[in-house]
């Protein structure tokens, strides 16, 4: 059962609230004075928190009001606070909602419209309580996998890049070939270290590949190696990527660009282990953890004709997809606290510009960004100038009828969250009390 504290000199005021909550299943004690309410708080939990803005006979400056909230949100900043008031200008108390207080009432109040503006903070306080809950479990999954795993210094702050991280490590200690998914500069290598490094063959040596930085005629040679006198120019005979990776980790990234005669003797080296180098006749044999990472449109390349669809289920054993980094927001400060080290801090305001950024270069583009404006930074702070970010387009401007919604939009937005005062406000763009204030003038009951 929710519990609600109600601080209020009045002892009439306290005994009429706790008698109007308790009917709606709302367990509700009462202070009369801030003393005692502060201390009711660190003696039990409470999810909301009514007071006074008066405590002294006479008053009506609401300082003493003001003062018990600055108190209560030091010491509890998330709980919610609502303000009554017994006095028109209602000026502290406007302050105090500007301030972070949940809303304000008139005395003598509305008992309908009090009990919805309690409804809707309690679900909302709840909300939040099981958003906090989720966050600490997923920060202990993500200890646990720490401590259970060599993450080669990965930075695993959202739940997105969690769930790759740790299938990744689930499949580490199989043999099977593994294909990663995602676009370019996500971390695909990255995750490609951790596999390598939670295998069997860990001790083993780790060799990368770009097919995409090669040229065609030339990935063959790169490889599988090439004896003197293949082509002009190979004086000497020289090892290819597969040798090179004996006992160990072969990580091909784009292996898109693989020519299809290349995909044809790298489909074969995965299902015997053998090769021959170009310009040789003799047969050699490897054992190599093949991973393959790929920012193209396998499927798609097949139909096409560009890729083997044998070699494509080969490797595709188990595919890893990597999502790019504007689909996991959690990791965005960290990576970019990680690229800082001990550099200049982030300011807040470049701190929520980076948040705000689409990042189509991914990873990459926000390692390029951080060190770029680390380097550059005049002052104490990295601040938004630094990042030398593109500008956004501001958005178009509302057409009124947007700004201040007709009734008929205000009751859908109220029906689609089911009315949640909050939620219904957020679809409008308005605050909790300009939609009660619209509310109020349709004749739009606060139910």
């Amino acid at each position: 059962m929710p519990s609600i504290l109600i601080i209020d000199d009045n002892a009439s005021v306290a005994t009429a609230l706790e008698v109007l909550f308790s009917l709606h299943d709302i367990d509700a004690v009462h202070a009369l004075s801030p003393d005692e309410g502060l201390a009711l708080l660190e003696q039990q939990p409470v999810d909301l928190v009514i007071q006074d803005m008066n405590f002294t006979e006479d008053t009506t400056s609401g300082e003493e009001g003001e003062a018990l909230f600055q108190q209560i949100r030091a010491r509890h900043p998330d709980l919610p606070v609502i303000l009554l008031t017994a006095w028109t200008h209602l000026s502290s108390a406007v302050d105090l909602v500007k301030a972070g207080a949940a809303d304000y009432l008139a005395k003598p109040w509305d008992d309908r419209k009090l009990l919805t503006t309690v409804n809707n903070l309690l679900e909302l306080s709840e909300t939040r309580r099981e958003l906090d809950r989720r966050r600490a479990r997923e920060q202990r999954d993500r200890s646990a996998l720490e401590a259970r795993y060599d993450l080669r210094g990965a930075v695993v702050a959202d739940s997105a890049s969690e769930r790759v991280v740790n299938l990744a490590c689930q499949v580490a200690r199989s043999e099977l070939p593994v294909l990663i998914t995602g676009p370019n500069g996500a971390g695909k290598e990255k995750i490609a270290e951790i596999i390598q490094a939670n295998s069997l063959v860990a001790k083993g040596a780790f060799v990368a590949l770009n097919c995409g930085a090669i040229p065609s005629e030339l990935i063959e040679a790169e490889l599988f190696g090439t004896e003197a006198g293949a082509y002009t120019g190979a004086n000497k005979a020289r090892e290819g990527k597969f040798e090179a990776a004996d006992g160990g980790t072969l990580f091909l990234d784009e292996i898109g660009n693989l020519s299809l005669g290349g995909q044809m003797k790298l489909l074969r080296v995965l299902e015997t282990g053998r090769f021959e180098r170009l310009g040789s006749n003799r047969e050699r044999q490897v054992k190599v953890r093949v991973i393959s990472a790929t920012n193209a449109d396998l499927p798609a390349m097949i139909r096409d004709g560009q890729f083997r669809e044998d070699l494509y289920y080969r490797l595709n054993t188990v595919e890893l997809a990597l999502p790019p980094l504007a689909e996991r927001p959690g990791d965005i400060l960290p990576l970019a606290e990680r690229f800082l080290g001990d550099g200049k801090p982030l300011s807040n305001a470049a701190a929520s510009a980076l948040q705000r950024h689409a990042w189509p270069g991914n990873v990459r583009e926000l390692r390029n960004v951080i060190q770029r404006a680390g380097l550059l930074a005049q002052g104490p702070r990295i601040e938004v100038g630094d990042l030398n970010l593109p500008r956004v387009a501001a958005p178009p401007r509302a057409a009124t009828p947007a700004a201040d919604p007709d009734r008929s939009r205000i009751e859908s937005a109220l029906s689609h969250s089911h009315g949640i005062i909050a939620q219904a406000a957020a679809e409008l763009g308005l605050s909790r009390q300009a939609l009660y204030r619209r509310m109020d003038r349709y004749g739009i009951p606060r139910e």
